[in-house]
């Protein structure tokens, strides 16, 4: 099923944060419709940097192809700025789509970018912004893959210009639009009341960052229809590891950290071990078929 096709369901799709096969497989496997790829995620397990626009396009897109070669769950796909001027956008919406992104997120800051919970963000123009919505648009070669326009204007020039900013990008041919941020629940609301009547709306969920957490059916009753937890399993797997590494550093064995383990074959049946010798031992015993001698 696409993602436009679950957008038209009712109910909040509800897209956990990946950064690689195996997140994404898991995620899958859980039973969500919709996945994350979240650009920050990349930067924190890739690079152990944070969001600040480190991470290239490229780089992005061989994980997009990977994910997809274990999963076809819809991906929403976070595309910083575009990594450029609306050219640069054109060619990261070709890339991606053709890497297998469901949907293409653009957002306006300037180059380099920040988290969209950092500080100090800065921004291109409204009008530099639409033109490269509309640029994304022009690019895609099906109007299944979405274009999700974001704008971190909130923090910067303030709420009524972030929503100034969303509708300009709903003129500009956005699909989904996403005000990155919100400082409480009533600016939530009044997010929805602008912007929900002329497009789906994302709602971001960053454990600690400058929005409330919320449920993404009480997002739902607001008015959103796509939430994400895009750095969530980063944050989760950072803590397990730290206390991983301080457990075997202090002990000289995993005995301590066992019961919070995979043990070896239950990690193998996770990532589908058996299935793949097993297809590997269909092929070594393949023996052609005879052709009947020429007359």
């Amino acid at each position: 099923m696409t993602l436009k096709t679950l957008l038209s369901r009712p109910g909040p799709i509800v897209a956990p944060g990946i950064y690689d096969a195996l997140t994404s497989s898991i995620a899958t496997d859980a039973g969500f419709d919709a996945l994350y790829l979240s650009g920050a995620a990349i930067a924190y397990t890739k690079l152990g940097r944070p969001d600040i626009g480190l991470v290239s396009m490229t780089e992005v897109a061989d994980v997009i192809e990977l994910v997809r070669q274990r999963v076809e769950t819809p991906i929403i796909v976070d595309a910083d700025n575009g990594y450029g001027n609306a050219l640069n956008v054109q060619r990261t919406v070709k890339t991606f789509e053709r890497a297998g992104a469901s949907a293409i997120q653009l957002e306006d800051q300037t180059l380099p970018k920040r988290c969209g919970h950092l500080q100090d963000k800065s921004l291109i123009s409204a009008s530099e912004m639409a033109g490269k919505i509309k640029a994304a648009v022009d690019a895609r070669t099906t109007e299944e893959t979405l274009i999700v326009a974001r704008t971190d204007a909130v923090a910067v020039e303030g709420f009524e210009a972030a929503i100034e900013r969303a509708s300009l990008y709903a003129d500009a041919g956005a699909d989904v639009l996403f005000v990155e941020a919100p400082r409480s629940q009533e600016q939530l609301e009044a997010v929805c009341k602008a912007l929900g009547p002329r497009l789906p709306l994302l709602a971001n969920m960053v454990e600690g960052g400058d929005t409330p957490m919320m449920t993404a059916d009480e997002l739902a009753a607001l008015g959103f229809k796509i939430v994400i937890f895009p750095g969530g399993i980063v944050r989760a797997i950072a803590r397990t590891a730290q206390d991983y590494y301080r457990s075997l550093r202090a002990n000289g064995s995993n005995e301590p950290f066992r019961d919070r383990m995979f043990q070896f074959n239950d990690l193998n049946e996770l990532i589908g071990t058996p299935e793949m010798l097993q297809a590997g031992r269909e092929y070594e015993t393949f023996v052609p078929s005879k052709k009947g001698n020429a007359a």
